[in-house]
C-alpha cells in the first residue's frame, strides 16, 4: 500500500495557471511560487468584489481520537466528489504548523487519494507565510524589551508585559524562559512566555483580517503590557504596526494550489482551534466564495472546538453563515469513545458503536443549536463491517442527521458522490440565519457560561480567582463585549482529556484569561491546556530524512 508522500509525489500535477483558470484567475494576475503553487494578490481578489458568493460547507468532526477521524481528507474527498458531478467548487483550508508535522499530529494535507499538493511544499516551509507570522510577532516583542532598555518613555511595567514571543516548533523548554539575563547590554531580565506560532496572536490578526487596512488596524490595538498607571498599551503605542505589516505584506495573500483531482484549493493561515480561533483566513474563505459556486472550508479538531468558534468569532466579525455542516466520524473513533483500547478498535463490535455514539450525538446536537443542516459523513476503514456501519446509520438518522459513508481516502472523489449528493440536498434546506450561542452584550462569565454549559454540556464553571481578576481588569479597560476563545483539550468535550464520550455534568475550571485585543476576542484557558505543545518520546522527526536525489522520506 502506498504511502501518502508516495501517492502524492507520484500525482500529475496540472500547472497552477491552468488550476487559476478554474476559477476565473489569469496567469498575469499570480504571483508563482514554482510551477505548482502561487500567491493571489489582493489587488486580484477586490477586482471581484462584486461577484456572487458560493454556498458554503463547513467541515467539521467528533473530539479527535488517536485512531484518526480524517477531517481535512473529507474536505479534500468531498470537493473533488463536486467537481465529479460537474459543480464548480473550491477549498480554503488551513496551513499546517511545523510543530506537529515533526512532533505526533502530522500535517494538514489530508491523505490517500485525497490530498492537496505539493504535499511535501504545503507540510513544509510553503510560501512562508508562518515564519513572517513568527517574525513580525518577535518584532514586536523585541520592540517592547528595546523600549524599556531605552529609557521606557512609555512607562511601561516591566512585571505587567502582555506579548510573548513565539517559534513555529514544539519546543516545551520554552514554556516559561527569563530573558535578558544578566541586565546591563543584555537588556532587562524578567520572565517570558513562547506561544507555538499556530497560538499566536499575529496568526490569529491575519486569518481574521479583511483587508490590509483592517490588518494594519488589528495590528494596532494588539494590548503588549500595562504601563505603571495601570493603563493598557497597543502595538500602535510602540509604533510597530507599519514594520509588522511590512513583514505580512505577503503572508496575507492567499496560497493557491491543487488537489490530487486538480480541485483548486487555497491553504492560507494555520491557527491551532484548541487555543485559537482554529479557521483559515477570512480573506481565502471570501475569495473562494467569490470564485466557486460552494467552497469546503473547515474548521480545527472537534466541533465544541473549531466549528463553535468559526461560527461564534469568524462567521460573526466577517458577515459569514454556512448553508450545511459535514460532520465527520469514523466507527474506530466510536468505538474508541466507548472505552475500546487502540488495538483492538479493528475487531467488529456492534455495541462499542452504540456507546460511544454518544460523542457524535452531542456534536449533532450542537449542530442543530445553531440551525444548521447537518451531514454526518463516515470516514470509512477498511475493517468498518456493513452491521457496525448500519448502527451508526440508524444512530444519526434518529437525531435527525443525514449520514453517507465515505470512502474518499481509497477512491479519491469517486469514493464521495454519495457524501456530495446529500450536502446538495441539504444546502438547499439551509435558511442562512445566523444562531450565536452568545451575544456580545453578555459578560465575559455568561459568554464561557454558555459555550461550556451549551457546547461542551458542563454543570458548572470555576473561573479561578486569578483569572476572575484578570477578567474585571479587561472589561474596566473597556473589553467586555469581546468574544470568547476558550482553549480547551482537544481530545474530550470536557477539560479533562481522558472523559470520553459526553461527559456531561462536569466542572470546567478556568485557570487564566488573555486579551487578545488585536484578534479580538479574550482567550479563556481551561484545564490544563498548553499554549506551547512539546515532542513525545519518539516525534515523527526521527522518521523524517531526504536522500541524495532530494527525495523526502518518512512525511506520512
Amino acid at each position: 500500500m502506498l504511502t501518502d508522500i508516495e501517492i502524492a509525489t507520484g500525482a500529475k500535477l496540472e500547472p497552477i495557471n491552468t488550476i487559476a483558470a478554474k476559477v476565473g484567475l489569469e496567469e498575469s494576475e499570480l504571483e508563482a511560487y514554482g510551477k505548482y503553487k502561487a500567491k493571489v494578490p489582493l489587488s486580484a481578489i477586490d477586482k471581484r468584489k462584486d461577484n456572487p458568493n458560493g454556498r458554503l460547507v463547513l467541515v467539521t468532526a467528533m473530539n479527535p481520537t488517536p485512531a484518526g477521524e480524517g477531517k481535512t481528507t473529507i474536505s479534500i474527498g468531498l470537493a473533488q466528489a463536486l467537481a465529479k458531478i460537474d459543480k464548480k467548487v473550491m477549498l480554503a483550508l488551513r496551513e499546517p504548523s511545523l510543530g506537529p508535522v515533526f512532533g505526533i499530529k502530522g500535517g494538514a494535507a489530508g491523505g490517500g487519494y485525497s490530498q492537496v499538493v505539493p504535499m511535501e511544499d504545503i507540510n513544509l516551509h510553503f510560501t512562508g507565510d508562518l515564519h513572517a507570522i513568527t517574525a513580525a510577532n518577535n518584532l514586536l516583542a523585541a520592540m517592547i524589551d528595546n523600549h524599556i532598555f531605552q529609557g521606557n518613555e512609555l512607562n511601561i511595567d516591566k512585571d505587567r508585559i502582555l506579548w510573548k514571543r513565539c517559534l513555529d516548533m514544539n519546543d516545551r523548554c520554552l514554556r516559561n524562559v527569563t530573558v535578558g539575563v544578566g541586565g546591563g547590554m543584555s537588556g532587562v531580565t524578567r520572565p517570558e512566555i513562547f506561544n507555538i506560532t499556530a497560538a499566536s496572536e499575529v496568526m490569529a490578526v491575519l486569518c481574521l483580517a479583511k483587508d490590509m487596512e483592517d490588518l494594519k488596524a488589528r495590528l494596532g490595538r494588539i494590548a503588549i503590557a500595562y504601563d505603571m498607571d495601570g493603563k493598557i498599551l497597543t502595538a500602535s503605542d510602540i509604533g510597530a504596526v507599519g514594520a509588522m505589516a511590512v513583514l505580512l505584506k505577503d503572508a496575507i495573500c492567499p496560497n493557491l494550489v491543487q488537489s490530487l483531482e486538480h480541485v483548486p484549493a487555497f491553504v492560507h493561515g494555520g491557527p491551532f482551534a484548541n487555543i485559537s480561533h482554529g479557521c483559515n483566513t477570512v480573506i481565502a474563505t471570501k475569495a473562494g466564495l467569490k470564485m466557486s459556486d460552494i467552497l469546503i472550508t473547515e474548521a480545527g479538531f472537534g466541533a465544541d472546538l473549531g466549528a463553535e468558534k468559526f461560527l461564534d468569532i469568524k462567521c460573526r466579525a466577517a458577515g459569514l453563515w454556512p448553508d450545511c455542516v459535514v460532520l465527520v466520524s469514523t466507527v474506530r473513533s466510536l468505538k474508541y469513545n466507548a472505552g475500546i483500547a487502540k488495538e483492538n478498535l479493528n475487531e467488529p463490535n456492534v455495541e462499542a458503536v452504540k456507546t460511544g455514539f454518544a460523542n457524535l450525538r452531542k456534536h449533532i446536537e450542537n449542530m442543530r443549536t445553531y440551525g444548521i443542516p447537518t451531514v454526518v459523513a463516515a470516514n470509512r476503514f477498511l475493517t468498518d463491517t456493513e452491521e457496525e456501519l448500519k448502527a451508526m446509520q440508524e444512530l444519526c438518522e434518529a437525531e435527525g442527521a443525514e449520514f453517507a459513508p465515505a470512502e474518499i481516502f481509497a477512491k479519491g472523489g469517486e469514493g464521495g458522490i454519495e457524501l456530495a449528493e446529500k450536502v446538495l440536498s441539504k444546502i438547499e434546506e439551509s435558511d442562512h440565519t445566523p444562531h450565536f450561542v452568545y451575544e456580545l452584550e453578555d459578560t465575559p462569565e455568561e459568554k464561557i457560561n454558555k459555550v461550556a454549559k451549551t457546547i461542551y454540556g458542563a454543570g458548572e464553571v470555576n473561573i479561578l480567582p486569578e483569572a476572575q481578576a484578570k477578567i474585571d481588569e479587561f472589561v474596566a479597560a473597556g473589553y467586555g463585549k469581546l468574544p470568547v476563545c476558550i482553549a480547551k483539550t482537544q481530545y474530550s468535550l470536557s477539560d479533562d482529556q481522558k472523559a470520553l464520550g459526553d461527559p456531561s455534568g462536569f466542572t470546567l475550571t478556568v485557570r487564566d484569561v488573555w486579551l487578545s485585543s488585536g484578534a479580538g476576542y479574550l482567550v479563556v484557558l481551561t484545564g490544563t491546556i498548553m499554549t506551547m505543545p512539546g515532542l513525545g518520546k519518539h516525534p515523527a522527526a526521527l522518521d523524517i530524512d531526504i536522500d541524495e536525489q532530494g527525495v523526502i522520506k518518512g512525511l506520512f
